[in-house]
């Protein structure tokens, strides 16, 4: 039964692959000097990662067991992941708007970014990155003229 389980330097591929990917994230947050930077991009990167293993692991060695499901772990993720995007929204009464939305959707691909390279999924965790960076630095360069068009501050949002 131990051969179905995944050899060590799988995991810590994995596992390094997610903590990178997630870094690469959060070096573009740290740019633009958002709170939620680098390390907590690759924490929580690698922290999906990690529950994804183990519950894929738990899925192997528990197959037998009855009422056992293994994917609940992985959907625990996106909720856990929910709570902590939720603080990081905040209403600022002073300019009547909603600050962190970037970083809360940031923070919550991070977690699946993390979760594909957890399950081997790496192809999926590197297009995804570079897709969140295209958005993260690209859109600004659609979105700054769209905002002096329409008169709002660059940066509302």
């Amino acid at each position: 039964m131990t051969q179905f389980f995944i050899q060590n330097s799988e995991i810590i591929m994995r596992l390094v692959v997610a903590l990178l990917l997630g870094s690469i994230i959060g070096v573009e947050r740290v740019i633009v000097h958002k709170e939620a930077g680098m390390k907590t991009h690759a924490l929580v990167a690698l922290g999906a990662a990690m529950f994804v293993l183990i519950s894929d692991q738990m899925g192997i060695k528990y197959a037998n067991f009855p009422g056992f499901n293994p994917t609940m772990m992985a959907s625990q993720i996106i909720v856990g992941i929910g709570f902590i995007g939720a603080g990081v929204i905040i209403f600022r009464e002073k300019d009547e708007r909603l600050v962190g939305l970037t970083t809360a959707s940031g923070l919550w691909v991070s977690a699946g970014i993390g979760m594909a390279a957890g399950l081997g999924f790496l192809d999926i965790a590197f297009i995804a990155t570079i897709l969140v960076i295209i958005v993260f630095v690209g859109m600004n360069f659609l979105e700054n003229p769209i905002r002096k068009i329409t008169g709002q501050d660059q940066n509302k949002g």
